[in-house]
């Protein structure tokens, strides 16, 4: 009988701890919207959304990481280099590459095919 009720107390307990939401690891506003609205009428104001999008993110992290999602700021410096705000854009590159080094790669990639 109490190994029923053991088991019974156990199972209650592993019911109410899957019921719990996480936290997500990173907070991306409204960036599938906006970037699709992007690259499907590439017009200004979907630019413009874009950058606020972008903008709101990197201000406003609430992500249990606390950290800009990976890509955020490649794809905002790529963004402002083809807006030809060069010197925005390869600071925000540099700080994808300072908070994720494996993009190294790809961001001198972009930069030499600017610079072409």
């Amino acid at each position: 009988m109490k190994k029923i009720m053991l088991f019974i107390i156990a199972a209650l307990a592993l019911g109410l701890a899957s019921c719990t939401t996480q936290k997500s690891l990173y907070s991306w506003a409204n960036y599938p919207t906006s970037s699709y609205n992007y690259l499907k009428n590439s017009d200004e104001k979907s630019t413009q959304e874009l950058i606020e999008t972008y903008q709101k993110i990197i201000e406003k992290q609430e992500g249990t990481r606390g950290v800009v999602p990976p890509g955020i700021y490649a794809d905002y410096g790529f963004l402002l280099l083809t807006a030809n705000k060069t010197e925005e854009g390869k600071a925000l590159l540099d700080k994808e590459i300072a908070l994720y080094p494996e993009s190294k790669v790809f961001i001198d990639r972009i930069l030499k095919m600017m610079e072409e």
